[in-house]
């Protein structure tokens, strides 16, 4: 899926900005076209792993021509297409094998037992929550 994106040309001064219309409040500047470009597929895919997080809709994209009509404050400003991968939405089971040290394995289904989630739910849920950095405590 493609969706829609509106850029303001930057200048010397000012960055290009990207407004993602169908998502409400997602937004990005670059200090480059390309980067601009860039910095709205990173944009698109936070803001809808978060809503899906939240537990909120995604909203599908709407075309070009639809977009330009409801929206004259973007006169003169570049329109173009991101892509997204549709997986990315999907909430399907799939099983994964991963290899653990048996003793990282039992820390993991301690803390699992812990909180009284499962191994996988307990791995979904860090995931989700974006503890990227490990704790030392």
């Amino acid at each position: 899926m493609r969706y829609p994106i509106v850029i303001e040309p930057g200048t010397a001064t000012t960055a290009w900005g990207v407004v993602v219309p169908d998502l409400p409040g997602c937004f990005s500047a670059a200090d480059t076209l390309d980067e601009a470009m860039v910095q709205a597929e990173d944009a698109i895919t936070g803001w809808i792993e978060a809503a899906l997080d939240d537990g909120q809709a995604i909203p599908s994209p709407s075309s070009v021509e639809e977009l330009r009509a409801a929206h004259p404050e973007f006169e003169g400003w570049t329109w173009a297409l991101v892509k997204v991968d549709p997986a990315m939405l999907d909430d399907t089971l799939e099983r994964v094998n991963i290899s653990l040290p048996r003793r990282v394995l039992h820390r993991l289904d301690a803390r699992a037992k812990s909180t009284g989630e499962t191994r996988s739910g307990f791995i979904a849920r860090m995931a989700i929550e974006g503890r990227d950095q490990p704790s030392h405590a």
